[in-house]
């Protein structure tokens, strides 16, 4: 079962960050609890976690709004049943209803199991030519 979170249900997700990320993330909880944009679905059958997916709703300055996953995981024993298509799918339906055009995420080039799965849904390599995606640590600007 597909399961979006709220704060009404913040203990599935709390599940999710500990058998995906480890206890050592479980601020990662109240991060999303307060963050408006933020948007998270667990796959779980009974108490068992099965995958899990989270992202972003942005809006953008033209008042147009797409979404970001930032993460998307299945339970290694529970691969290539459909989860990660469900949990895929249960974020694009719920983001277009929100109005979002478009979404966007990275994988791994390598990771071929995941670019299937999103060229099936209709993903699409980027097609603004070559990209090049660039990481900035923050702290030195904490001045």
């Amino acid at each position: 079962m597909i399961t979006q979170i709220s704060r009404d249900n913040l203990s599935l997700l709390e599940r999710a960050v500990h058998h995906f990320r480890g206890a050592a993330e479980a601020d990662m909880v109240r991060a999303f609890a307060d963050t408006p944009s933020a948007l998270a679905f667990v796959a779980a059958h009974d108490t068992e976690v099965l995958g899990w997916c989270w992202g972003h709703h942005l809006t953008r300055p033209d008042s147009s709004s797409m979404l970001y996953v930032h993460q998307l995981d299945v339970a290694d024993a529970h691969r290539r049943q459909g989860i990660g298509r469900d949990l895929l799918r249960a974020l694009m339906e719920t983001g277009a209803k929100a109005g979002a055009t478009k979404m966007f995420l990275t994988t791994n080039e390598a990771n071929t199991a995941a670019r299937s799965l999103y060229e099936s849904l209709g993903g699409g390599l980027g097609t603004h030519g070559p990209t090049v995606n660039y990481w900035f640590l923050l702290e030195p600007y904490l001045k």
